[in-house]
């Protein structure tokens, strides 16, 4: 089986159990897929998993900084302002290598912002959400290897 196939097979499989895991636990399914999505757009890996969850959760605190940030500089032009300032250090972090996946820090940083700053449901849904995109990547490219040995072995040899 390709390994296109495979992680489809296996992505279609865990994105069910992660809907019912995030409704069982009161979680945000939508925020754990954007925390699985940054994972698959990652270079892959156990590393890649952690830089993914550090930029996803650097990304959140950065939203909520610009959600409560405006008890120190008012709304309206400033809360503008604050946006670009925050928009660019989210990207001058990227400098520090744990810190250096871009899309995962804007995607925590969105998930905050269209979870109305919830973070107390925003952090479990993004990190679980993160690891059930390693689990889908990693069994998928299982399954394919598996099937592609049994094939392999299975396979009739021309004798001519």
């Amino acid at each position: 089986m390709s390994p296109l196939i495979a992680i489809a097979i296996t992505t279609g499989i865990l994105s069910a159990i992660w809907g019912w895991i995030a409704v069982a636990l009161g979680l945000i399914s939508w925020v754990g897929f954007l925390g699985s999505t940054s994972y698959f757009a990652s270079s892959g890996g156990y590393k890649a998993l952690l830089q993914t969850m550090l930029c996803n959760v650097s990304g959140m605190l950065w939203a909520l900084l610009l959600i409560h940030g405006d008890t120190w500089w008012g709304a309206g032009v400033a809360g503008y302002m604050m946006t670009g300032v925050v928009a660019t250090l989210m990207c001058v972090q990227a400098k520090q290598q744990w810190l250096g996946y871009i899309p995962g820090t804007f995607a925590g940083c969105c998930a905050t912002f269209g979870a109305a700053g919830e973070w107390r449901l925003i952090l479990p849904s993004l990190v679980i959400g993160a690891l059930f995109g390693y689990l889908m990547k990693a069994s998928g490219l299982w399954l394919s290897h598996k099937t592609q040995k049994a094939q392999a072995a299975t396979a009739v040899v021309d004798p001519a």
